[in-house]
C-alpha cells in the first residue's frame, strides 16, 4: 500500500476556514475565488477519506475528524515557524504549554502542587480542565491534555497507548465536625445509621468504602453523593453528614478544628494516579512530570 501525502497548501486551507468558520472570509484572505476554495476544499477531504465539515443552514460545522485534524494543522504550522525561526537564528525561547486535567473529585489541592511542579521543570503556560472521567480519557486520547489526575484507571481495553503511575497512596478516615465526637467510641459499628457523604460510582473509592461499610457490617445513611471534594468539606464542616477523606485533603479544616477524625478505615486507601498517552512529539514537561512527580 502506498503512502499517502498530505497537500499541505490544501492543510493551510483548512486550517483557515475552520478558524474564519467561511469560505468566503477564508477565500478573501486567501486571496483565492470562493469556488476555488471550496473544491480545493473537497479534494482535501477526499484525500483525507473523511468529512471535515458539516454543512448545516449555509454554516460549517467542524466534525470530530475535523476538529482533530484543525488540531494537529495548528501544531504542523506553529512547529514550521519555529523552524525557520531557529534554521535563521531567531527564535526566542517561549513558554511550552501543558494541559492537565483532573477528576472532579481529585482534590484542589493536588492539582496545586501539580502545577507547581510543572512550573519548577520549566516556564510554561499551564491550561486546567475539570471534568468527568470519560471525557478527560477522550481529551487525552485526543491530545487535547497532556496529562491527567485520577483516582480512578481505565478500564483495560481503553488503556491501548495510554500509560500511567501511581502518585500518592494515603489511607482514609471518617472526619466530622465536632459535634460527632462521640462517634469515636466503638468506631466503625458507631458510624450505624449515621449521615455520611459518599463519592459518586465514577471514583474507586465508593467501591472500596462500600466493601468495607460491609465488612464492618455498617449501614450508613447516605445524604448525598458528589465528585466535588470542596462541596463535601463544607457539607461537613456544617455539621451535616460525615466524609471519608485522606487527611491531606482535609488539613486545613483539621487545623481549624473545624473537623476532627472520627476513626480511621484500616486497610483502605485513596490511590491518585497520574495519566498520559504516547505521542510522537513529547511535550517536555508532560513528560519529566510523569517521571519525578509525587505527593
Amino acid at each position: 500500500m502506498s503512502k499517502q501525502w498530505i497537500n499541505y497548501h490544501h492543510l493551510f486551507y483548512f486550517m483557515t476556514i475552520a478558524e474564519l468558520n467561511s469560505i468566503s472570509k477564508a477565500a478573501e484572505k486567501l486571496l483565492l475565488g470562493q469556488p476555488t476554495l471550496s473544491a480545493q476544499l473537497k479534494q482535501f477531504e477526499d484525500s483525507l477519506g473523511v468529512q471535515l465539515f458539516e454543512r448545516q443552514h449555509k454554516k460549517l460545522i467542524l466534525t470530530e475528524h475535523g476538529k482533530l485534524a484543525l488540531e494537529y494543522a495548528r501544531n504542523i504550522f506553529k512547529m514550521g515557524d519555529e523552524m525557520y525561526e531557529a534554521l535563521h537564528d531567531r527564535l526566542k525561547p517561549s513558554k511550552i504549554n501543558i494541559q492537565l486535567g483532573a477528576l472532579d473529585s481529585v482534590a484542589k489541592q493536588v492539582m496545586l502542587q501539580l502545577t507547581q511542579a510543572a512550573m519548577m521543570i520549566a516556564p510554561c503556560s499551564i491550561s486546567l480542565v475539570e471534568g468527568k472521567f470519560e471525557e478527560l480519557m477522550r481529551d487525552l486520547a485526543s491530545h487535547k491534555v497532556d496529562l491527567v489526575i485520577s483516582n480512578f484507571l481505565p478500564k483495560l481495553e481503553a488503556t491501548k497507548g495510554m500509560y500511567h503511575k501511581v502518585i500518592s497512596k494515603r489511607p482514609l478516615g471518617i472526619y466530622g465536625s465536632p459535634e460527632f465526637k462521640s462517634l469515636r467510641k466503638k468506631f466503625p459499628q458507631s458510624l450505624n445509621n449515621q449521615p455520611l457523604v459518599l463519592p459518586t460510582y465514577d471514583s474507586q473509592m465508593r467501591y472500596d468504602l462500600e466493601h468495607w461499610l460491609r465488612l464492618n457490617q455498617v449501614s450508613v445513611d447516605v445524604i448525598a453523593e458528589t465528585q466535588d471534594t470542596a462541596l463535601k468539606k463544607l457539607m461537613a464542616t456544617n455539621s451535616m453528614a460525615m466524609i471519608p477523606a485522606a487527611s491531606h485533603t482535609v488539613e486545613r479544616q483539621i487545623l481549624s478544628g473545624e473537623l476532627i477524625l472520627i476513626g480511621e478505615m484500616n486497610n483502605v486507601t485513596e490511590e491518585l494516579y497520574l495519566i498520559s498517552a504516547h505521542r510522537k512529539i513529547a511535550n517536555p514537561v508532560a513528560a519529566e512530570l510523569m517521571k519525578t512527580f509525587t505527593i
